[in-house]
């Protein structure tokens, strides 16, 4: 009997030696800033420049970036992937990824399906036409007109309000490029920072017309039962504003700080 309580005792002296190690090693596993919590992964279509596109084969641009410190302030390993526009909120339904950092308008229809952080920018659907077409001077001349879209978007329904003629595209700047072909588009409603950003690195014969319709609010979209993740991600995002971070990945793409 008493060999065998001597046993229990050194066993469970080992156990408890073992456990506080284990407690110990994390401690300093935590303080050397090696990251525990796995992958942060996170979807944009991957075709719209200049806040997610391919560049090498490798996806890059101001939404992979946010999302990218997004992910070392979570202390997790940034995995960022692409999936098609049309179907970017079923996949984050079905557990795909964590979040959606792609540019996402927040509209109360999707609100309906996914939870959004606190606007990360805010931008405006923008009239652009080519350079020689002087007929377009502002949306009311849009009736009856061939619009381009990105397919899905938020400007595909606003086009609608002007016409039945609406073209979508998988991309902006395929839309945009459309323009200068005679006859195929007489008009894209796209994103004023986007489109902008296009004429200027594919040197598109195109320009902007008037003010913008109206302005999009730009979230993360993440599924409703993460409430955890939500409150974690707002709370990065206040952080990377408040340490300059965001500044400094926006300074990079726009010249300066569109959180402002």
């Amino acid at each position: 009997m008493l060999k065998k309580s001597v046993y229990v005792l050194v066993m469970s002296l080992m156990l408890v030696s073992f456990l506080a190690a284990c407690g110990s090693k994390e401690k300093e596993t935590a303080a050397s800033g090696e990251k525990k919590g796995g992958e942060f992964v996170f979807a944009s279509s991957g075709l719209y420049p200049p806040f997610n596109y391919s560049d090498n084969n490798k996806l890059v641009g101001f939404d992979v970036e946010i999302g990218t410190a997004i992910a070392e302030e979570l202390g997790m390993e940034p995995k960022p992937v692409t999936n098609p526009w049309q179907t970017i909120i079923a996949a984050l339904q079905a557990d795909k990824f964590h979040a959606i950092i792609g540019s996402m308008a927040i509209t109360d229809e999707r609100l309906k399906e996914v939870n959004f952080t606190e606007p990360y920018y805010e931008s405006g659907a923008q009239v652009f036409v080519s350079e020689d077409n002087n007929s377009i001077k502002s949306v009311d001349d849009l009736k009856d007109k061939r619009i381009g879209v990105v397919v899905s978007s938020t400007f595909e329904e606003n086009a609608k309000e002007y016409t039945d003629d609406v073209k979508t595209y998988d991309s902006d700047v395929t839309a945009l490029q459309d323009l200068m072909v005679k006859g195929r588009l007489d008009a894209v409603i796209t994103d004023q920072l986007v489109g902008m950003y296009a004429i200027k690195e594919n040197d598109l014969k195109i320009k902007k017309v008037g003010e913008p319709i109206y302005l999009d609010q730009m979230g993360i979209a993440i599924r409703k039962e993460d409430e955890k993740l939500l409150e974690d991600v707002n709370k990065a995002l206040e952080t990377l504003k408040e340490n300059g971070k965001y500044g400094e990945i926006s300074e990079k793409y726009f010249g300066e700080d569109i959180s402002k």
